[in-house]
């Protein structure tokens, strides 16, 4: 099988990493600055600017990219291409606006870091990680089975099949929402001479906090739908907490935390059972 990753960032890197790990000999495509320097740690078997030469194509680019990617280049027939992007409507809707040779299959790996670059790739990336496969009528299920096969050799040991609507709704809370938060918590003056008054709470409400402007935005842009109700519950939640604080409302105040302690609690019990 000849697999070739278009894009050796963070995930595209560490997919190739882990690939070689399992014992695949997969091309990469990339700047040449980057080319080099997987080739140079053995994390690309070689270079190739031909997808038309491979089997399996995953495109590991941002959402404007990949769709680009997909759409303008020439695929070897009945091949697979997939992309590891975190929207998929986006992406699912330019695939399908015409005929395609190859099978399409939409997926997103729930795995990364604070970091980005080739550089902070890493073949155990994956390990114990979730892959998401955003389905259609017109997904091919023989190559979500042949990626299935790839992705736990790669080290994924939990697949979710659904959607693009409902991947794009369950990411703009758990994940999109979770950046935002983060980006905005940062911004108070409180945070200045923070060094010697933090533990782990903080540690975990900033960890995502710096965020890539650029391609944090666009993934926004496409799936801003989805976002907006999230980031609107969100604030609405929020102001139950300032009205109790606001009012002195000791009673009001202890319901709230108790619900979302117990809420908590449902939400380990689920992550349990799955």
């Amino acid at each position: 099988m000849k697999i070739l990753i278009v894009g050796l960032g963070l995930i595209g890197g560490s997919a190739a990493k882990a690939l070689r790990r399992a014992g695949y000999a997969v091309d990469g495509w990339d700047r040449p600055s980057v080319e080099e320097a997987a080739a140079e740690v053995d994390a690309i078997s070689g270079i190739s600017h031909d997808a038309a030469q491979y089997d399996v194509v995953m495109v590991a680019l941002p959402p404007d990219a990949a769709m680009q990617f997909i759409d303008e280049t020439s695929f070897q027939a009945d091949s697979i291409v997939t992309d590891f992007c975190g929207v998929k409507s986006c992406i699912e809707q330019k695939v399908g606006e015409r005929c395609r040779n190859f099978r399409y299959v939409g997926c997103h790996p729930m795995a990364g870091r604070e970091v980005s670059g080739f550089q902070n790739s890493q073949e155990n990336l994956f390990d114990g990680a979730s892959m998401i496969f955003a389905e259609n009528e017109k997904t091919d299920p023989c190559a979500v089975e042949i990626l299935t096969k790839l992705y736990r050799q790669m080290g994924f040991t939990t697949f979710r099949h659904c959607t693009a609507k409902e991947h794009d709704s369950k990411i703009a809370y758990t994940s999109q929402l979770a950046h935002i938060v983060s980006n905005a918590y940062v911004k108070s003056p409180s945070a200045n001479g923070f060094s010697g008054f933090t533990g782990g709470s903080f540690q975990d409400m900033t960890r995502i906090a710096g965020v890539d402007e650029e391609i944090w935005t666009r993934l926004y842009m496409h799936n801003l739908e989805q976002i907006r109700e999230e980031l609107e519950r969100l604030i609405e939640n929020l102001q139950a907490y300032q009205r109790a604080l606001e009012t002195e409302d000791e009673q009001a105040l202890k319901e709230l935390l108790r619900e979302g302690r117990l809420r908590k609690a449902e939400l380990d019990a689920e992550k349990k059972i799955l």
